[in-house]
């Protein structure tokens, strides 16, 4: 299973988008607290719109509690100050479980959690003088990756939408 943790997010309405994403691509998120906002907040349940009831997810107290939790797996933090870019990482289609980590929207991921963990620290590149990527996007793209590289395993390749035969019509 691959999982998207979400390490102390600040704002609902990226978090919002984050749940969506993780539910249509079968992924379990896990949010590590502390959290910016409230998880009945009106931005938040606009942008999860009705896929709550079918996200799987947990909210953890502190980082080591996630990692109490979750001992095992191939860990992918996402990062600016990762020393290799995204797209030199290689998930592992034999792990059980790939876990890619992203950090609050003001400052990241802890620097010691990265220290720790530098060898599995990736970085999206982009221009030098941008500071950064809106969070959900940052997921959306780390989350396309891994499924590219997994075989999309379990995901529909198919038309999502039913009663999409008007596109038929439309010819």
């Amino acid at each position: 299973m691959i999982h998207v943790v979400l390490y102390e997010p600040e704002i609902p309405q990226n978090t919002g988008n984050i749940m969506r994403t993780c539910m249509a691509f079968n992924m379990k998120l896990h949010i590590i607290e502390p959290i910016g906002f409230s998880l009945d907040d009106q931005h938040l349940k606009r942008a999860h719109m009705d896929y709550i009831n079918e996200l799987d997810y947990k909210i953890y107290p502190n980082y080591d509690t996630f990692i109490n939790s979750n001992p095992k797996g191939q860990f992918a933090f996402f990062t600016r100050y990762g020393l290799k870019s995204f797209d030199e990482c290689v998930f592992d289609k034999n792990e059980d479980n790939i876990y890619l980590v992203f950090g609050k929207e003001s400052t990241g991921i802890d620097k010691k959690i990265l220290n720790d963990n530098i060898e599995d620290c990736y970085r999206l590149p982009m221009k030098a003088d941008a500071r950064s990527l809106n969070l959900s996007n940052c997921v959306a793209i780390g989350a396309y990756e891994c499924l590219r590289q997994v075989g999309f395993d379990g995901l529909s390749d198919k038309e999502v939408i039913k009663g999409a035969d008007f596109l038929l019509k439309c010819k």
